[in-house]
């Protein structure tokens, strides 16, 4: 087992200048090469009969069964988008492979059984993936299994009709898609099941072509290559037509709508946004680019759905994943296991099959005829509304960085008192930063954070917030939230935290922070206004600290630290961070500046991006009933925004004069007026 797979080098066609793939290189040649290293790599780590598939490394949450399930079914989707896409032709034998894992993890008497859906709620993930590739590849696999081994997996899949204990999240799709090759099999199924699944799936629309993954404010890469994913595949399978079809025009036009947000989350370098759960599926997040081909969408030129989901697989290839082994780990650009979640194992990453969907498709289909085009940020500067997830999206062509701003996702509800996740509540999320995701970053917000610290430096969380509006304004965009922010006593309360909501434990209030994020190219200028009525933690606060971008590197970043005004940033990895105490009539450069103080705060091996990671920070003794104003960029330059605030003390504006001398009238919430 210790022998490496020889690494089949990638096509040589790209020729410069006269390919059609002028930004990645990569011809369809590069994907199927990649494709066959990895199954090839993943099938030494098979069991006799090819059922389980258990890469090497520490087992996941689930256990080592369930690791080796879900190496089969991930690499099953790999194998099958790569056989349907050239018609059956299998050079590599890879659906005698499968066949043989089928036949054998569907023997309840085989030592390779697959754990069942009635067993553990995992293996229902995995179902749907094989039910998907036994549909997609029908002709060539599942017609030509034996009797025998097709009745053992309808009665292995049918386990899921009538199982009410699904989460009300991405996973209804998991039983709908099962469900739709049962019935298209003769086997048992449910429309009962169906269409209330479906009617599920119905409520997490959001404005603008967003899914939420549940009733929480839970937005991240699921939106793409979940719940979109599943309702264009299921629209294909056998039979789904008479269900699909009368919804299959609101799933494109949502999907439509959602490629012209996501298209301008992918960095110039490929990178996707580092945000959310299951960053270690990789570059599954290409998937959507490929859905919006199978649909046919219109939003999107062929040329530019490729160069997205290329840009995204290459970014990842180039930098070390698959690994010299031609493995995924759990990990980013190299195994780094902090970035999973309990739920993952050695088999998880091969969700990020998802993103080589395109391989389903035929070499002469459009998005591999078409000249590839390039990405937003790639052509201009780009500033947008993301309404849904309540974002602002603010990228910059001179360094292909996507930066995103969030005042309306936190992996919660309204009104929740839970910690801050790192995954979902930061203020700030881009294509070349990573949140800290050590315990320090879980239980004492920093980077990207506002937060009010206690004598002993314990630091607030701000989940549950009131998200109070996203608009464009001049030039520039607005966010404001309003939190109830408290101390989380972690461990005190609640269930396994886990599946990327914030930790749980006993909450105790310090006062209520409102936010205010105003945003133009690389810098931000961020309000903060605290009000300690009825805030019985109050008389502990002793600090008021307003944390910059998280910049990670091989070497430890260099740090620079002002007093007039107060001031800190961090020069690492290609990147700078800064925070600056604003140029004018408020803020750290009023009557306080003499008491605010800024630093740099490290950390080591905090994030997947480098060893060592520094975020900058400025504080100052807390302020009630006063805006507190700093101004923070990621690659921002050293001309920093000036600020004036103007108008009353109940219709206060925030004047900003940019770096490229635009000006932005900004009005801030009337407080007195939210407090009544």
């Amino acid at each position: 087992m210790s022998a490496r797979v020889p690494n089949p080098p990638l096509s040589d066609e790209y020729l410069p200048g006269a390919d059609i793939s002028p930004y990645t290189g990569w011809t369809r040649a590069d994907w199927t090469a990649l494709a066959d290293r990895m199954l090839l790599a993943a099938d030494r780590y098979a069991s006799p009969a090819k059922a389980l598939i258990t890469p090497p490394g520490a087992p996941g949450g689930y256990g080592t069964a369930i690791d080796g399930l879900e190496g089969f079914a991930r690499t099953f989707l790999l194998a099958g988008f790569r056989v349907a896409g050239e018609r059956g032709r299998d050079p590599l034998n890879l659906l005698e492979r499968y066949a043989s894992g089928v036949a054998a993890g569907t023997d309840p008497s085989s030592p390779e059984r697959w754990t069942s859906p009635s067993e553990h709620g995992q293996a229902k993930v995995e179902a749907a993936s094989i039910a998907l590739i036994l549909d997609m590849t029908r002709p060539w696999l599942w017609d030509r299994l034996g009797a025998g081994v097709q009745e053992r997996v309808v009665n292995y899949l049918a386990q899921v009709v009538g199982d009410q204990d699904y989460p009300r999240t991405n996973w209804v799709w998991f039983r709908i898609v099962v469900e739709q090759f049962l019935a298209s099999v003769g086997g048992p199924w449910s429309l009962e099941d169906m269409e209330s699944d479906l009617a599920v799936h119905d409520s997490f629309v959001r404005e603008g072509g967003w899914y939420s993954d549940g009733a929480e404010r839970s937005y991240d890469h699921y939106c793409g290559w979940a719940l979109h994913l599943y309702p264009i595949l299921w629209s294909r399978m056998a039979g789904a037509k008479r269900l699909a079809a009368p919804r299959l025009p609101a799933y494109t036009e949502h999907l439509d709508r959602y490629l012209l947000d996501a298209v301008r989350l992918v960095g110039a370098d490929g990178s996707p946004l580092i945000q959310g759960r299951s960053l270690t599926y990789r570059f599954a997040a290409a998937a959507p680019f490929w859905v919006g081909a199978f649909a046919e969408t219109g939003a999107l030129d062929p040329g530019l759905l490729r160069r997205a989901a290329g840009g995204i697989v290459k970014h990842f290839v180039d930098r070390g994943a698959p690994d010299e082994d031609g493995l995924l780990t759990l990990g980013w650009h190299h195994a780094w296991r902090p970035i999973a979640q309990n739920y993952s194992g050695t088999g998880s990453p091969y969700w990020a099959a998802k993103g080589m969907l395109g391989l389903a498709l035929p070499a002469d289909h459009p998005v591999w005829t078409s000249t590839e085009q390039p990405l937003p940020v790639e052509e201009a500067d780009q500033l947008a509304v993301i309404a849904a997830p309540g974002w602002a999206l603010s990228s910059t062509k001179a360094d292909g960085v996507v930066r995103v701003y969030n005042h309306g996702t936190d992996h919660a509800r309204p009104g929740d008192r839970t910690g801050d996740s790192p995954l979902y509540a930061r203020l700030g999320y881009s294509t070349g930063t990573a949140p800290i995701l050590l315990d320090e970053g879980w239980d004492a917000p920093l980077d990207q954070a506002v937060v009010l610290l206690d004598g002993a430096g314990n630091a607030t969380h701000r989940s549950g917030f009131e998200t109070l509006g996203v608009a464009a304004l001049d030039g520039a965009a607005v966010l404001a939230s309003r939190a109830r922010c408290h101390w989380i006593t972690p461990g005190a309360a609640g269930p396994d935290p886990d599946h990327g909501s914030g930790r749980h434990g006993e909450a105790r209030d310090a006062a209520v922070v409102t936010t205010v994020s105003i945003v133009r190219g690389a810098w931000e200028v961020r309000c903060v206004y605290v009000d300690p009525s009825d805030a019985p933690g109050w008389s502990d606060v002793a600090a008021l600290r307003i944390g910059g971008w998280p910049i990670s590197a091989g070497e430890p970043p260099a740090a620079t630290i002002g007093v007039s005004p107060a001031s800190a940033s961090a020069v690492g990895g290609g990147h700078t961070s800064t925070v600056v105490g604003v140029v004018g009539d408020v803020g750290f450069a009023d009557e306080s500046a003499t008491s605010a103080t800024a630093g740099v705060h490290r950390l080591e091996d905090a994030t997947p991006l480098g060893e060592w990671t520094a975020t900058p920070w400025l504080q100052t003794p807390p302020r009630a009933a006063t805006w507190t104003i700093a101004a923070l960029a990621l690659n921002g330059g050293r001309v920093t925004p000036r600020v004036v605030l103007t108008g009353s003390e109940r219709a206060p504006t925030v004047a900003i004069t940019w770096p490229d001398g635009v000006t932005t009238s900004a009005p801030l919430p009337d407080l007195h007026l939210m407090s009544a």
